[in-house]
């Protein structure tokens, strides 16, 4: 029954890994899309997020189950638990990919991002799929010190959504209101992604050590290694 149990566990586990891979490659697909207007790959993207709503619907299911059959305690709580909200950041991820594609069906057979920011918004997409990708290493190791890099991987996405507001408010803009609306969106669904990617490296910080990433000491990071290497 045990073996059955943590079996469970792990599968869980391994839908996160999933649902990490599967939204990295929509917001990469989404940036590709919206960058060539291609209609037809900004449609698979968002017809691909029901995957990721599946996925976390029959996660919350198992965990739910978990807890009413089990009722765990200690660790296998904190996996349960945190497994759940990793799960909703997770999910966001995907609507944020969607709404990218969105945007380049709505402007289909233009781009919605003008020339001179083309680099800038290639380079926020990659960044964010890398920061996922990142993450989805992270819920597979529960490598406390990998996770809290990301948060430091997460200033260059800060920076890059600084750069798109400078452009907006120079006044040699020249775009007009309806581009400027549609960068200052895209600008922030590619900021929030990188948040929940930090998020769910956040949660495995907590999930291995029971503290808080903004509240770890030096000799609790010491002690979650260990408890890794164990």
């Amino acid at each position: 029954m045990r073996d059955a149990y943590h079996e469970e566990l792990d599968s869980i586990s391994e839908s996160l890994v999933e649902m990490a891979r599967l939204v990295g490659s929509a917001i990469g697909r989404a940036t590709t899309a919206m960058l060539d207007a291609d209609l037809k790959l900004a449609e698979s993207v968002i017809a691909a997020d029901q995957k990721v709503d599946d996925l976390q619907h029959d996660l919350e299911g198992r965990a739910i189950a978990l807890l009413a059959r089990q009722q765990p305690v200690a660790t296998d709580l904190r996996i349960v638990v945190t497994s759940l909200r990793m799960s909703a950041d997770l999910e966001r991820s995907g609507d944020l990919a969607q709404h990218v594609a969105k945007l380049a069906r709505l402007r289909f057979p233009e781009s919605p991002v003008p020339r001179d920011l083309q680099a800038t918004i290639l380079e926020m997409g990659q960044l964010a799929q890398r920061l996922m990708a990142k993450a989805g290493e992270v819920i597979i190791t529960k490598d406390v010190d990998l996770a809290l890099q990301l948060e430091t991987d997460d200033d260059e996405m800060d920076l890059l959504h600084r750069t798109l507001f400078q452009h907006l408010m120079d006044d040699r803009w020249k775009h007009g209101i309806e581009t400027a609306v549609d960068v200052t969106l895209l600008g922030r669904y590619y900021e929030r992604f990188a948040d929940h990617a930090v998020s769910v490296a956040k949660r495995v910080v907590y999930l291995v050590t029971g503290e808080h990433a903004d509240d770890l000491q030096p000799d609790t990071l010491d002690q979650a290694d260990a408890v890794v290497e164990a």
